[in-house]
């Protein structure tokens, strides 16, 4: 059997939320996307990761909020409840 490797990158791992969308998340899904994104990008690092620091990365770091863009919610209706 051949196993084939593939690079993985930060932005392979990485989830991107407008500011709307973000604002939809609870205190406990922030949280939790705060921590899962920060070990990720440690995990990439300690395996050999090489590249400047991602924004999303500094944002977290500082305590701030890791949105981005215009803030449009998705027209998908994937966050409907």
């Amino acid at each position: 059997m051949t196993m084939l490797q593939d690079s993985v990158s930060f932005e392979d791992l990485s989830v991107d939320f407008t500011q709307k969308e973000w604002q939809l998340l609870d205190a406990c899904q922030k949280d939790l996307y705060k921590d899962v994104m920060l070990e990720n990008y440690s995990s990439l690092v300690s395996l050999g990761y090489e590249v400047m620091k991602p924004d999303v990365i500094f944002k977290l770091e500082q305590g701030r909020e890791p949105w981005t863009g215009g803030g449009a919610l998705p027209s998908s209706g994937s966050l409907d409840t």
